[in-house]
């Protein structure tokens, strides 16, 4: 049977796709790395990864093993991680999870502000997207995550967090950027950077919704998952996008934001969501604190 080495050195290949950077990741050299690979692909009975000259891919067969290897670490490093809290008595640690537009302009303000009235409170941060973050609380790698909706209600609780309104992101050499404000409707025809339905399906479905009622067909030049890599194209003079808010504190450059006139006029939501069951004792606290900075911000 495998062991637990043999998918930890599996996913980070997976996620690299080049033994060299795989290996450096790892603290061993390029040839264990390779040999665990191959010991884990006989052990299996399948070949894992198409290696090329030049280029490392999985096979279908590695696509499907790798959901289920990042679930079986991420137990792994949960139950060392419970088993080190009991053993050396520590409380009052707390992982959190973040989507990257939250990153840039809620957590700040959670830090600081842990940092000041919960001093005792060892914080652990984690970006990851709201669907991965989901998987995190499961295993138990996170306690709490900064996640757009829908939440499953039978795993979890969580209360709305912030609401936000939409602004569209112009290149600055756009005509339009001088545009004091838009509506859906004026995206009817024209080129537009979307986001993905998967690993974006909020976005998706929220801006799809949007331009339905408006009776809009943009003409989508690009799908991204993240906000960052929209805002890179649009500063890179591709296409103008939509984000939420808080996007414009990440200052790209070349890029300029107007307001999105729409129906609600704060479409956007961001919850904090947890496990019912979570059995952290700092838990409560810390959602109070979250609550607090967003209600009251320095």
């Amino acid at each position: 049977m495998f062991e637990l080495t043999h998918l930890r050195c599996f996913v980070v290949l997976a996620e690299e796709l080049h033994f060299g950077r795989a290996a450096e990741r790892l603290h061993i050299t390029q040839s264990p790395l390779s040999r665990q690979i191959q010991v884990l692909e006989r052990i299996l009975g399948v070949e894992l990864f198409n290696r090329a000259s030049r280029r490392v891919t999985l096979t279908l067969a590695g696509e499907t093993f790798l959901q289920e290897a990042k679930r079986i670490v991420r137990l792994s490093e949960s139950a060392a991680l419970a088993a080190r809290r009991v053993w050396k008595g520590e409380t009052g640690r707390i992982s959190i999870g973040f989507t990257a537009v939250s990153g840039y302009v809620l957590l700040p303000g959670i830090v600081k502000r842990a940092a000041a009235e919960l001093p005792g409170l060892e914080l652990q941060l984690h970006e990851l997207v709201s669907g991965d973050q989901f998987e995190a609380l499961h295993t138990g790698l996170i306690d709490l995550a900064l996640v757009r909706p829908p939440v499953d209600r039978v795993q979890f609780d969580s209360v709305p967090l912030l609401l936000e309104k939409l602004l569209v992101a112009l290149p600055e050499s756009d005509p339009r950027s001088t545009q004091a404000s838009f509506v859906p409707k004026d995206f009817d025809g024209t080129d537009l950077v979307m986001y993905t339905q998967r690993g974006a399906g909020y976005f998706h479905h929220l801006l799809g919704s949007l331009f339905e009622r408006a009776g809009a067909s943009p003409h989508y030049v690009q799908h991204v998952t993240q906000i960052h890599s929209l805002l890179g194209l649009v500063g890179a003079g591709l296409a103008p996008g939509i984000v939420p808010e808080a996007a414009a504190g990440m200052n790209p450059r070349g890029v300029v934001f107007r307001p999105l006139i729409c129906e609600p006029q704060t479409p956007v939501e961001l919850h904090l969501a947890w496990r019912r069951e979570s059995g952290n004792a700092a838990l409560p606290a810390f959602r109070e604190l979250c609550l607090k900075a967003v209600a009251q911000p320095h």
